[in-house]
């Protein structure tokens, strides 16, 4: 853990987390502008209520401020990776269900899609500069996509983007948690400690 103290780990620290920072909030812009697009393109209303969406992982969370920088990158790691798989499966529901009809929708999807792996991959730097690692993604195979009919599927897309552009808020604010220094100290804040 000493060479995640070091000032040039701190600085690298600081400089991925500010980065980190700036990818969340642009994933934010483009996942609103992407929800726009979904809706109007599969015709739903924008104030639909949309009860919770299993395997959807849900970023409010109790007790935020007692989280140790290590639970939110974990937490922040789990559930991009569960965005990837929910996301993979949105686009290849929506090139089943339109094929190349509709490419603004899915080239929106895809783009979010990537967007969504280059933070997961950001968040596991992360992790390994804090020497503890990223979890591995062996055994954690994707859930299988619910059979739902066409609403409840849209719907679940719905879902599934509302939720995400909420996490990218949730990051951002992580990421800037974690990229102040310590009381006391000009050194980045010790992760396994709480904030």
């Amino acid at each position: 853990m000493a060479a995640a103290d070091s000032p040039s780990a701190a600085l690298r620290r600081r400089d991925l987390c500010s980065r980190g920072i700036r990818l969340a909030g642009k994933m934010r812009s483009d996942v609103i502008d992407l929800l726009d697009t979904y809706v109007e393109r599969q015709g739903l209303d924008a104030s639909a209520s949309v009860a919770a969406v299993e395997g959807v992982p849900v970023a409010a969370v109790e007790r935020w401020d007692e989280q140790t920088g290590t639970q939110r990158l974990l937490e922040n790691l789990a559930a991009y990776r569960a965005f990837r798989v929910l996301l993979a499966q949105m686009l290849e529901e929506h090139r089943e269900q339109l094929g190349e009809a509709d490419t603004t929708l899915g080239r929106a999807l895809a783009a979010v899609l990537l967007q969504v792996s280059a933070f997961a991959y950001h968040l596991e730097e992360l992790l390994r500069l804090e020497s503890r690692g990223p979890p591995s993604e062996e055994g954690a195979a994707p859930p299988p996509a619910p059979q739902l009919g066409l609403f409840e599927r849209k719907l679940r897309g719905l879902g599934v983007l509302r939720e995400l552009a909420q996490w990218a808020v949730r990051s951002a604010r992580d990421l800037r948690q974690l990229a102040k220094p310590s009381p006391g100290s000009s050194s980045a804040p010790s992760w396994a400690e709480s904030p």
